[in-house]
C-alpha cells in the first residue's frame, strides 16, 4: 500500500505535465516517496523487485535542460524480489555481488530534451565496472500545484540494463539478461 501513493500521484500528475521555464535549482529526494522497481525474467516468466536509493544529487535547469545533472547512488545490498531464494541468489557472487560492490552509481553525462521529456545518457556503475546507460525521463508538476511552481516534482525514469555487460550473468539457465527499469522519483527544491 505504501508505494500506491507514488504511482497514484504520478497518474494524476500525468494530467498536469510540466512546461514552463526557471533558473538551475537543487532537488533533494523523497526517498520514503520514491521508489527503483526493476522488471526480469526468472524461468521464462516476469518477475519483479526493488532496490533503495541511497542517495540523489539533483540540479535541474529548466531554461537549459542541458545543464541539468543527475547522480544517483542505489543500495544493492537491499534489493530484493518477491522470492527470498531469488533475493539471496541476486545479492550473491554471481549476481550482484554486494559483499563487495553495495552500491551502484548512475551519473549523467548529457541530458538532451524530447518531444515527451528528455532523454539522460550517463554512465552507470554495477559491480565496479562502469558502462554507457541510457534512461528516458518525464517530469510532471505534482496535481494542484500551480503552474509556475517547480517546488515539488515528480519524475519517471524508464530504461534498461544487460547485467551480463557487468559480469552479473550467475544462474542464467534461468534468470533473463535484460533487466527493465522503473524509476519513480518524488523531489522537492532545496531552499
Amino acid at each position: 500500500m505504501k508505494h500506491l501513493l507514488p504511482i497514484l500521484t504520478l497518474c494524476l500528475a500525468g494530467l498536469f505535465p510540466l512546461n514552463v521555464s526557471a533558473a538551475s535549482e537543487a532537488y533533494d529526494l523523497q526517498q520514503d516517496k520514491s521508489s527503483v522497481r526493476f522488471t526480469y525474467t526468472l524461468n521464462g516468466q516476469p518477475a519483479k523487485g526493488s532496490m533503495p536509493v541511497n542517495s540523489a544529487d539533483l540540479q535541474l535547469d529548466f531554461d537549459r535542460l542541458s545543464r541539468s545533472t543527475v547522480r544517483v547512488v542505489l543500495n544493492a545490498s537491499r534489493a530484493r524480489t518477491g522470492l527470498i531464494f531469488a533475493t539471496e541468489a541476486m545479492r550473491g557472487r554471481s549476481v550482484l555481488n554486494v559483499a563487495n560492490h553495495p552500491m551502484i552509481l548512475f551519473q549523467s553525462t548529457r541530458i538532451i530534451p524530447t518531444a515527451a521529456g528528455a532523454t539522460i545518457e550517463g554512465k552507470v556503475t554495477l559491480r565496479g565496472v562502469t558502462r554507457p546507460m541510457q534512461l528516458q525521463a518525464r517530469l510532471f508538476r505534482q496535481k494542484g500545484r500551480p503552474k509556475d511552481d517547480l517546488s515539488l516534482l515528480t519524475i519517471l525514469l524508464t530504461g534498461f540494463v544487460n547485467r551480463s555487460e557487468f559480469g552479473a550473468s550467475g544462474f542464467s539457465d534461468i534468470v533473463g539478461n535484460r533487466i527493465d527499469l522503473r524509476i519513480l522519483a518524488r523531489i522537492k527544491a532545496v531552499k
